[in-house]
């Protein structure tokens, strides 16, 4: 089966391990729009939150809003604590864990969650132990879909990525697109469906559920051309599988 196709494992936090509450989410976009002056619809809060659009920024700058005013309103209105208590971890994912750390293959964790968020949900979610590296993207690091983060985790864990076959796991397209700039196979899981994106996401391997992955060592998307390793923007232009 897949899990004995590669010899390590990274994964996304946000979206591919874990997801928060709807009403947790509407209450941090309540406060950021009451900091900055604006009124986040539900389905703006929910396309910033997913990264459903892709990368976030240009978003916000087409919605007149200066990312560099809404990140820190942001990052100042979230509790660490309140955010590790409104999030859940996937079925799928828990059971997918419990099958790599049985078998001892080393896994990393590589999120553009801010650590100071990222770590207390990990830790009462009991995700940290499960890690060999876990790695906040920051300005120091880069942000996907460039491959420094995950050659950084990489670094950390110790493989040789030219001897040994590694994949990294996400739910956003920037997650693809790092994971084969950084010479990975990708698998990108899809929590939220193509209507609610607005588009497809390629992968090596696609997925509703991490329980879905193929029992073979193929890769389950053919038409996960060179073109579309080389953009490394992991969308397809259409919104039908």
């Amino acid at each position: 089966m897949v899990p004995d196709t590669y010899d390590f494992w990274l994964f996304d936090l946000d979206g591919t391990l874990v997801d928060a509450e709807w009403s947790y989410i509407r209450e941090v976009f309540d406060r950021v729009g009451s900091r900055i002056g604006y009124e986040f619809s539900d389905r703006q809060a929910e396309v910033l939150w997913h990264g459903l659009s892709g990368a976030r920024d240009p978003l916000l700058r087409e919605w007149g809003l200066d990312p560099e005013t809404f990140w820190p309103a942001f990052h100042a209105v979230e509790d660490p604590q309140a955010r590790a208590e409104a999030t859940h971890l996937h079925d799928d994912a828990a059971r997918l864990l419990a099958d790599l750390h049985e078998r001892d293959v080393p896994l990393g964790l590589v999120t553009h969650c801010a650590e100071f968020l990222a770590r207390p949900v990990a830790d009462r979610l009991s995700l940290t132990g499960h890690f060999d590296t876990f790695l906040s993207c920051s300005d120091d690091t880069g942000w996907k879909p460039a491959p420094d983060p995950l050659h950084a985790a990489i670094n950390d864990i110790g493989v040789d990525p030219a001897a040994q076959r590694g994949v990294y796991l996400g739910d956003g397209a920037s997650d693809v697109g790092a994971a084969w700039n950084a010479g990975l196979d990708a698998i990108h899981v899809e929590r939220h469906g193509h209507e609610q994106r607005g588009r497809c996401v390629r992968a090596d391997h696609r997925v509703w559920s991490f329980d879905d992955l193929p029992r073979t060592g193929v890769a389950g998307a053919d038409w996960a051309t060179s073109t579309a390793r080389a953009d490394g923007s992991g969308f397809d232009g259409d919104a039908t599988d």
